[in-house]
């Protein structure tokens, strides 16, 4: 599920050809062969207004978020509002040097849980 207090993905717009899309979205996503998936390595967009917050709130079901000062001052127009945007070191570092994993090229403290996982398909996580 995407994160509903982050990037507007629910705005309409429209393609020079007129098709209908929604979202102010403007990822960077490339073929991860190890992974057989998409891969961000960019995360940029508009993000949420009060409008769209309260909507991608609402279809993600988590409206009591409106309750948080974050979201209360974005409801009320107490903060300014951003583009925001950069390349993900960790994750263009994943694709060059053909990971599965974040963990394996960036450090944290991860579950044991997803290390036994990771471990099972030969993953090297990080410690």
């Amino acid at each position: 599920m995407r994160a509903a207090d982050y990037d507007d993905w629910v705005t309409e717009t429209r393609s020079d050809d007129g098709h209908v899309r929604h979202g102010l979205n403007g990822d960077i996503l490339v073929w991860n062969p190890i992974t057989r998936r998409r891969h961000e390595l960019t995360s940029m967009g508009i993000r949420v207004n009060s409008e769209s917050l309260k909507k991608q709130l609402e279809l993600t079901h988590q409206t009591g978020f409106l309750n948080f000062p974050y979201h209360k001052a974005i409801v009320n127009h107490e903060i300014p509002l951003s583009v925001g945007g950069g390349i993900g070191q960790s994750r263009t570092l994943m694709l060059l040097l053909r990971k599965a994993h974040l963990g394996e090229v960036s450090v944290t403290v991860w579950p044991k849980v997803l290390k036994e996982m990771c471990e099972k398909k030969n993953i090297h996580v990080l410690n």
